[in-house]
């Protein structure tokens, strides 16, 4: 995971909208453990995911599986908060933090996490009051690294330096959107620090929500992620004529390699150097299986097949 010591696997499972939502418990237990057969030893997840539930519903599933603590990584992240309260939501300050943690163990039932993402940049609280907060979840065990998600490369540069100037744990991982509709940040914003800080990265969304998957070319169907209470917003993208038009091109390209579009899209954001891990989801265990064998379509990314990939998305 960038220039810190930490193995990650390829591609990693995550939980996002599917635990609690889609899953119950036993259907979870069967999703981690076929990602975990094929491979994966890295499982994301975040308090404000079914508000809590995800968590919960994780733990449970990892103490079922009974599998050895140091044989995976588990990840969750803070921000959004659980209440309304003044010190509850939207903030990275003190408190919050080390409050929020204490609870996230419990649901987990675990004594520790191996990451922390900070879940968004916080721009009321001093940078380095969230960074304080940081180390000190990293100095006394509750996690083994942290990091941010979707912060600028600025917030992330700037939390590295006040860490470095006074010798706190710093952050070695940031968590963006990475796909084919959704590149800018990852390909240029972050170049700098991949170069200069050796900054690993937990890519999120590489079927951007489905989209590259193919199965809205024809609207939204039944039972589908956008169908589900709350995540409504995702429609517009979904339905976009353009971006609709972009992935019947891909299909193309897709059809041609021999190969699914999902396993196109994932297997064209692990051949990123930079990518550390794409982090998938699933809502049955086939689908886990069928996700992982996208690393049987790296070899087949050829740079004409990149090419062709490039040419598709333009227009």
């Amino acid at each position: 995971m960038g220039r810190s010591g930490l193995q990650l696997s390829a591609l990693s499972f995550g939980s996002w909208v599917t635990f609690s939502n889609q899953l119950d418990e036993d259907l979870a237990t069967e999703c981690l453990r076929a990602a975990y057969e094929g491979g994966v030893n890295f499982f994301d997840n975040a308090e404000v995911y079914a508000r809590g539930e995800s968590e919960r519903v994780m733990g449970q599933s990892l103490r079922k599986l009974g599998w050895r603590r140091s044989s995976y990584v588990v990840s969750t992240k803070f921000f959004w908060g659980l209440n309304k309260g003044a010190n509850e939501r939207n903030t990275l300050n003190r408190k919050y933090l080390l409050e929020s943690m204490e609870a996230s163990l419990e649901r987990f039932g675990l004594s520790h996490v191996d990451l922390v993402f900070c879940h968004r940049s916080d721009p009321a609280t001093p940078i380095e009051e969230t960074v304080l907060a940081m180390h000190d979840l990293v100095a006394r065990g509750k996690t083994h690294y942290w990091g941010t998600s979707e912060w600028s490369a600025s917030e992330f540069r700037e939390a590295w330096d006040f860490a470095d100037r006074w010798h706190l744990h710093r952050p070695v991982v940031e968590q963006p959107q990475y796909n084919l509709l959704h590149r800018e940040r990852v390909e240029e914003e972050y170049g700098p620090l991949y170069r200069d800080l050796g900054m690993g990265t937990t890519t999120w969304s590489p079927l951007a929500s489905g989209l590259l998957t193919g199965k809205y070319l024809n609207g939204i169907p039944e039972g589908s992620r956008a169908m589900l209470k709350g995540y409504e917003w995702l429609q517009k993208d979904l339905v976009d004529p353009a971006n609709t038009e972009k992935v019947r091109r891909l299909l193309a390209v897709a059809e041609s390699v021999g190969c699914t579009l999902a396993q196109l899209a994932i297997a064209w954001c692990v051949k990123n150097p930079n990518v550390t891990t794409v982090i998938t989801g699933a809502s049955r265990p086939s689908q886990v299986t069928e996700n992982l064998r996208a690393l049987d379509v790296l070899p087949k990314l050829t740079g004409d097949v990149m090419a062709r990939i490039d040419a598709a998305l333009v227009g």
